[in-house]
């Protein structure tokens, strides 16, 4: 009989509505086919994951997590830590999934498994985040980091793009305006912003318009948009252009750059979002793109690119 792969999968039950609970031996099952002896773990608290990926991932061949972002983020942070880091499997079962609509990783959770068993292996690039800190897809402050998590799924659904801008329009009733100085591989810039982001990803929050259609998991950058303060209500419309409508045209209000490194420096301490998780705060936010850090084995292939190694 040939020797069974050793994997483990970790898994958030309380993820999206739970789905996993129900589908469970048939994910289990697909591994074992496909000559795969899984261990499992069902997390328990805040920070599991991360703890039983950095104890055991060194000891597998394959790493595979179910939950929402935050799950993955907490995997992932984990398997940064090893020298020899397993492949890894994604199963979406968030209220997002924005690093899996970017990757076209299925929705259905055993098709998801299926592909995680018989698809490609590519590389990825990750954030590291200050020294310790690490994240997948994005690293976000300000004004409107939280309105694209708080907005129900079903009003996105059915608004679209209307729904985050009625959202952000309320939130800009509150808005805190940071003096930053931003500085990226080619350039740097001055003044007061309101939000900014650096991603890897082609969906923030559900919504698919924020960030560029044409972006690379592992060509080594991030994109960064930063947001100016505006002066009056007039300059909102340039704003919500720049970031929502028109996004490849210059634009005074938005900086759009593509970098390998990100230092953001404030006079004060700013709160900071990784992967749609509290990440700190800080005065000064040094992040890093880890290029191809990690090996994520997933179909189709979400871009065109080499293929690395078949399974």
């Amino acid at each position: 009989m040939m020797k069974m792969k050793k994997m483990l999968f970790v898994f958030n039950p309380r993820s999206g509505k739970e789905a996993i609970k129900n589908q469970l031996s048939d994910i289990l099952g697909i591994f074992c086919r496909a000559g795969y002896l899984p261990g499992v773990y069902v997390t328990q608290e805040a920070g599991d994951a991360a703890r039983i990926a950095e104890e055991y991932g060194k000891d597998v061949e394959l790493f595979v997590c179910s939950g929402g972002d935050g799950t993955l983020n907490s995997v992932i942070s984990g398997i940064m830590k090893l020298e020899k880091r397993p492949e890894i499997g994604y199963l979406p079962a968030g209220s997002t999934n924005d690093f899996a609509r970017s990757l076209k990783i299925p929705a259905n959770l055993t098709k998801a498994a299926e592909d995680v068993v018989s698809g490609k292996s590519y590389g990825v690039d990750i954030g590291k985040f200050g020294n310790e800190r690490y994240f997948v897809y994005i690293a976000a402050f300000g004004a409107f980091t939280e309105v694209s998590y708080s907005t129900p799924q079903d009003i996105k659904n059915l608004l679209g793009h209307q729904a985050y801008i009625l959202e952000s329009i309320k939130a800009l009733g509150n808005l805190k305006s940071y003096k930053m100085h931003v500085a990226w591989d080619h350039g740097e810039a001055d003044g007061e912003f309101i939000f900014g982001m650096v991603t890897n990803t082609t969906s923030v929050g559900g919504f698919s318009g924020l960030a560029p259609k044409d972006v690379s998991f592992h060509d080594g950058l991030f994109e960064g948009v930063f947001i100016r303060t505006p002066k009056s209500p007039v300059d909102l419309p340039n704003i919500l252009s720049g970031l929502l409508l028109f996004p490849e045209q210059e634009n005074k209000d938005v900086i759009r750059v593509k970098s390998s490194k990100f230092t953001v420096t404030a006079e004060e301490e700013v709160p900071w979002v990784l992967d749609g998780e509290f990440g700190g705060s800080v005065t000064e936010a040094r992040i890093e793109n880890v290029k191809e850090a990690v090996t994520l084995s997933c179909s189709p292939e979400p871009e065109k690119r080499e293929e690395k190694t078949e399974k």
